[in-house]
């Protein structure tokens, strides 16, 4: 599973390293946001899978430690360390719900910013 996520990272890394210095083009894919906005959007959404799968980061949390602090939740959920259930009752994504959640994510903004990338 840590074999996925590293390579979705790797895709939107990739991606956000193309696109710096570019315009992207406004349209459908992605309504205009800036390369800024859409890594913010990306690790915002990540934060919010992370609390889903039962973790959370500190504030201000840097993105590289943030992806730490998933690996290391994914890893504790996978061993049965995390209830099923959160604090408030409420049922708590399974490890490969939450893996295949981030990558989907991580890639579908890593294809956006290619194909907006002029």
């Amino acid at each position: 599973m840590r074999a996925i996520l590293h390579a979705a990272w790797q895709a939107f890394d990739r991606a956000v390293a193309a696109a710096q210095g570019k315009s992207l083009r406004t349209g459908p894919r992605g309504g205009g946001r800036s390369l800024e906005k859409m890594i913010a959007h990306n690790n915002g959404a990540e934060e919010a899978y992370l609390t889903a799968l039962g973790g959370k980061a500190k504030p201000g949390t840097s993105d590289a430690d943030l992806r730490l602090v998933m690996l290391d939740t994914l890893a504790a959920s996978v061993r049965g360390e995390i209830p099923a259930l959160g604090p408030r009752g409420g049922k708590r994504w399974s490890p490969r719900f939450f893996v295949r959640r981030v990558a989907w994510h991580a890639l579908d903004h890593a294809w956006e910013l290619e194909d907006r990338v002029q």
